[in-house]
């Protein structure tokens, strides 16, 4: 692979803020990793069968069991903050006041 990474292009595009030791480092393992995918891509695949997932996937559940719920008087003089019947929560960022 002989194209050269900018690595200040690509933080900026994630907006972090590398240092000059850190575009070192980051460049020469971004490198290495595109220079491996570029191995791979030479690789045959010709009737490899394409696959999402290579192990066998199985659900781990458990039965519901209904029980009662708390009493919401009960829950409510618990939380931290509560405003009328529902919990108070810090304000999200961007939120109007």
């Amino acid at each position: 692979m002989s194209e050269k990474i900018d690595v200040r292009y690509v933080a900026k595009l994630a907006r972090l803020d590398v240092s000059e030791e850190e575009v070192l480092t980051y460049g020469a393992q971004l490198g290495n990793l595109l220079t491996y995918v570029d191995d791979l891509s030479k690789l045959p695949t010709d009737g490899v069968t394409a696959t999402a997932q290579v192990v066998p996937l199985r659900n781990v559940a458990r039965d519901d069991d209904v029980r009662p719920a708390l009493d919401r008087e009960t829950v409510l003089s618990m939380a931290p903050q509560a405003q009328g019947a529902y919990f108070r929560v810090p304000r999200i960022i961007g939120e109007p006041d």
